[in-house]
Formats: structure tokens, sequence, C-alpha cells
């Protein structure tokens, strides 16, 4: 559409329609009350698309993808399809549409609501305040190198192969994505590596430190290993601001770092391509969280995390920074009223419904335009 406000929304599997039904709510209230004509499409994918298509994700929704101004994702899979083909499979349809829309960089925040600072495991000074980004490349290194695989050896044993691989060009774009996103941060990126044992860690090393010096110098470059990156995830997080690394040590730090704000239920994720000619950028936002079978259908899921991707697409794909704040702050307000679904449940708060949630964030939003 001509001013971009189109979303395609494929709430997926499980409690995905539930929490996608709360970012409706917040749609509909942007459109009513700020006048932002957001078009939506809804389709399927995952297990839902098995059903209905046999696949699990078809030709028909990844165009719909790619001509869309934005994603959004609620969760795949569940016990139901456990037993189908391996390339059938519900996630094999997420992986479909980041390898369609040439999705190269996993953005995971880390943010600790001062409502929620006594839910994190760590003591409540360490994570006050915190307010990380984990910027993972997304479609190289180990899990996608080859050779891979699993071979007999001629004494009958068994070995099993996978191949971390990297190109300059695959560093240095997601580099460059970590660098733009810390230029309206604090300024500070620390890339994780394992250098002092891998040939890809040193070449990783060398082709930040190429785009940091030749690019963005005025943002401020640390090296860091991976490992000691996990210990002082734990042990001082506030000290990051930016981190940028592969897709192996991604998927272990930024699992790491979301505990850190005491609940998978509260974290957002994006997932970015390369701008195109037109300006449009290919890009899929979902939760952190599953599926969650074991409550789907219930009310009972929290709709944070799915509410909070949508705020990263007002940032980052339709431009309304301000409109991403306010629905942040409007979420702030929410918990320190006290209210709590089940997986942020703390001693003397009120649980409520996926759908209280949803409706206590709306109220929130209207009363930011008295």
């Amino acid at each position: 559409m001509a001013d971009g406000r189109n979303l395609l929304v494929l709430p997926g599997d499980g409690i995905g329609p539930e929490v996608m039904r709360e970012v409706r709510r917040i749609v509909e209230w942007l459109n009513r009350r700020l006048n932002l004509k957001f078009e939506i499409e809804e389709d399927l994918v995952g297990g839902a698309a098995i059903d209905a298509h046999g696949r699990s994700l078809t030709d028909a929704t990844l165009k719909l993808a790619k001509d869309a101004d934005a994603v959004l994702l609620g969760a795949v899979g569940g016990p139901k399809w456990d037993k189908v083909a391996f390339d059938i499979r519900p996630e094999a349809g997420l992986l479909g549409l980041r390898k369609g829309l040439g999705l190269f960089a996993n953005l995971r925040p880390a943010l600790c609501f001062e409502a929620l600072v006594d839910a994190s495991s760590l003591k409540p000074e360490i994570v006050r305040g915190l307010d990380i980004l984990i910027v993972r490349e997304l479609t190289g290194g180990v899990y996608f190198g080859t050779p891979r695989g699993i071979e007999t050896l001629p004494d009958g044993s068994r070995r099993g192969i996978n191949t971390q691989v990297y190109t300059t060009e695959e560093i240095r774009r997601v580099a460059r994505a970590a660098f733009e996103l810390a230029r309206v941060r604090k300024g500070r990126v620390t890339s994780a590596e394992k250098a002092n044992v891998m040939e890809s860690g040193i070449l990783w090393r060398e082709e930040v430190t190429f785009v940091h010096g030749k690019e963005y110098p005025d943002v401020k470059l640390e090296h860091m290993y991976a490992d000691n990156c996990a210990m002082q995830l734990v042990k001082n997080p506030k000290q990051f601001d930016v981190i940028v690394t592969d897709n192996l040590f991604g998927d272990i730090l930024s699992d790491e770092a979301a505990m850190l704000t005491g609940s998978l239920g509260m974290l957002p994720s994006a997932s970015l391509g390369a701008k195109a000619a037109d300006g449009r950028l290919p890009a899929l936002y979902e939760p952190v969280h599953g599926s969650a079978p074991d409550i789907a259908g219930r009310d009972l899921a929290n709709p944070i995390a799915t509410i909070l991707s949508f705020a990263m697409a007002l940032k980052y794909s339709f431009g309304l920074p301000e409109e991403a704040k306010r629905l942040e702050a409007a979420i702030e307000r929410v918990l320190a009223t006290g209210l709590r679904t089940a997986d942020i449940m703390q001693p003397g708060m009120a649980k409520v419904s996926t759908g209280v949630m949803g409706e206590s964030i709306v109220r929130e939003l209207d009363k930011s335009l008295e």
C-alpha cells in the first residue's frame, strides 16, 4: 500500500491465535484513535497450514509475506504434528519464511521492566534497568555449513559432523546491522566469538573490525570471547548495549539473556533482511516463547511478548518509534498496577487472563491520549 502499513499476521499454532488476537486489539486502537490506517491480512503457517494444505508454508503465503511491509508470527508446532515428515514439519514453515524473505539478522532484546525486577533469578540490583539487544547471524554458521551428517566408521562406531562456515559478506552484513542499531541506542557493540580456538572466529573478529574502522568509527567496539560473554551476562549484564555474534553462540547467549528478565513470555524478537531498492525492509516479528500446547485455548497465555514484537515492527518496519514507546509505556504501567498472567505471577499480584491483559493495555493506551 502507498503509506506502507500492510501487516501480514500468521497466528500459527497453540497459543499463537490467542496472543495474536490481542495484537489485533492494539492495531485496531492505532487505526481508530491515531488514524494510522494499518491493513491486516491473515494466513496459515506451521501445523495449521499442514492441516489445511498438507505443508507448513505454501507458495501463496510466502508471496503474501514478500508483499507485506512486515510479518507478525505467533508460534508454530505441537505434539499433533510430531510424526509428520521432517521437511514439512511446522518448524519448516518458519525456516522457509526466513529463507524466502532473506532474513539474516535476528534481534533479541532483553528488557527488564521495573515491575518485574523481582521475577528474575538474579539480584534486583543486577537486572534493574537492563536493556540489551543481541543481534544473531541467522543464515550461516554451524547450523547450515557443509559437510554435515552422521556417518558410520570402518570399526562400526559413528561420527557426527557439523561444519562452522562463514564468509566475508555474511559477517559484514550482520555487523553493519549491529552498528546501525547501536547508533540509535547507546553507541556500543560487543562482538562475541571464539577467535582463540576457531579460524572462523578469527575471520569474524577481523571482518567486524574492518567494518567498524571503515564505516562506523563513531560506535565503540569491543571484542569478547563467547564463553566470557556468557559469564558476563550473569555477572554484570548492564555493561552491554548491542551484542553481535554468530548463529550458534547467538542461539545460546540470547536464551541466557532472556532469562535475566524473568520470563520467556515477555520477550519479543525480529528477523531482518537487507533493505530493498524501494526502501522496503524484509522483516519477520515473533515472540520468543513457543506454542505452549498445554495451555492453548484456555485464555492463560501471556500476550506481552507478541505485543512487544509488534512494537518492534512499529519501530523498525513502520518508522513509528514514538508509537512503539507509547505501547511499551502502556505495558509498563499495566504491570505496575499488579496485573499478571500465570507465567509472571508473583505473591500479592492479580492473576488475569490473556484477554484481560490485552484489554488493560488498550485502556492504558487510551489514558496516554488524555
